[in-house]
């Protein structure tokens, strides 16, 4: 199996600067993989609070994550301050996913880049329900 590849969209819709705690260090001293999924994760729920969504309600249906992807490129450290990027793409009936850059700030340098698959789900009946229209709309060719 060859390295894993992530080709990030033009485009980003969102962008929001975060600081690396040291509870986000590995024992190497530096980011650590599971706080990158953290800071994504962080980055996501600021994107919907500012679309006035929440991972339970948008339009109406929850969000949940199917798989995640991370691709380092450089390493961040104790205090340093990451801009997360956003982007969404690859919609199908139920899902897209969203692709994050993480770049540290102020030197621009890529830190790393991940992609989440999300599904839209009815987490009261349990199943997978079809994006809502209004998502679609607003951000399947954006």
């Amino acid at each position: 199996m060859g390295k894993v590849k992530i080709d990030l969209p033009e485009h980003f819709l969102y962008k929001t600067e975060l600081t690396v705690r040291v509870s986000d260090l590995n024992y190497g001293g530096h980011l650590g993989n599971d706080a990158v999924l953290r800071l994504v994760h962080e980055a996501r729920i600021r994107f919907l609070k500012s679309e006035d969504h929440t991972e339970f309600d948008v339009y109406g249906a929850g969000l949940i994550q199917s798989d995640a992807v991370i691709v380092y490129k450089s390493e961040a450290f104790h205090g340093d301050k990451i801009e997360v990027s956003v982007a969404l793409s690859d919609f199908t009936n139920a899902a897209c996913d969203f692709y994050y850059l993480l770049t540290h700030q102020p030197s621009g340098k890529e830190v790393a880049r991940a992609k989440t698959r999300i599904v839209f789900y009815d987490y009261r009946h349990r199943k997978k329900l079809p994006v809502p229209a209004a998502f679609l709309e607003k951000f399947q060719n954006s």
